[in-house]
């Protein structure tokens, strides 16, 4: 094979492997190599052999009759390594236990990352009956208020090139109309702050704020609380602290020349 050739089936392949592991993160549950071959389309046979020494170096684990697969301990390395190595994280943490005080709901900090969102840390309220993590999980920015925050942040033409054609909805609650979610993302850069009622989560409403360290913002914090607490005075109320909060975070980040 000419070295042209040879290059392009390497990078086809590393390209490939990621999708996949991409794919087995997205599931919540393991994915046989049938399933990932419907969602992929990539040829059985190579996608057997990706399975296989992604298996080998532990990227990808198998159930135990070997016949489905999921992320493996290695994925979890390389996720901790961005982490570790993030130099806003440890401002954001204090941020939100601040945040928490202050408010005493769920509070979170994400990045968004194209038309999606990444929650880099939580902190769940002292009264949460469930504690379930979302660091490390990603969601549509549409239905997010953390996204919301972030999308207004960027032009009309600017989002319509970020998002998907299509809207995906999560609950009977989500904005999948692009005017509709346009006209949304307006209200939130006219008053400083995201709201969203039950759009990614029944029974969930949540503000965010975006922080504004970079241009235009990449980061958000963001207040969860059940739709019941959300009354319009205590919206106020939790915006404002959300508003403040991600201001100081800001001010600190640049104060460090974190950019």
């Amino acid at each position: 094979m000419p070295p042209a050739q040879s290059d392009a089936a390497t990078v086809k392949s590393a390209e490939r492997a990621v999708r996949i592991l991409e794919a087995l993160a997205a599931s919540p549950e393991k994915l046989t190599l049938s399933e990932l071959h419907e969602e992929l389309g990539y040829p059985r046979s190579s996608l057997h052999a990706l399975v296989r020494t992604l298996r080998e170096l532990k990227w990808v684990e198998a159930d135990d009759s070997g016949s489905s697969f999921g992320v493996g301990p290695h994925a979890l390395l390389s996720g901790t390594a961005y982490l570790d190595r993030d130099p806003a994280l440890p401002y954001a943490h204090e941020a939100l236990e601040d945040l928490r005080a202050a408010i005493g709901y769920t509070v979170h900090f994400a990045r968004r990352d194209d038309a999606y969102v990444l929650y880099l840390a939580s902190r769940e309220s002292r009264d949460a009956v469930r504690v379930v993590s979302r660091v490390g999980r990603r969601l549509p920015a549409h239905l997010t208020a953390l996204g919301q925050a972030l999308l207004a942040e960027l032009t009309t033409t600017e989002v319509d090139a970020v998002l998907p054609g299509e809207l995906e909805s999560r609950t009977a609650h989500t904005v999948t109309d692009r005017a509709d979610l346009h006209e949304e993302l307006t209200r939130t850069r006219d008053r400083g702050w995201a709201l969203e009622r039950e759009q990614g989560t029944e029974g969930v409403a949540c503000v965010s704020a975006a922080v504004h360290y970079r241009i235009p913002a990449t980061d958000a914090l963001s207040c969860s609380m059940p739709v019941a607490a959300a009354t319009e005075e205590e919206i106020e109320r939790v915006a404002a602290a959300v508003v403040v909060h991600s201001a100081a975070l800001a001010s600190t980040l640049r104060r460090h020349g974190i950019r």
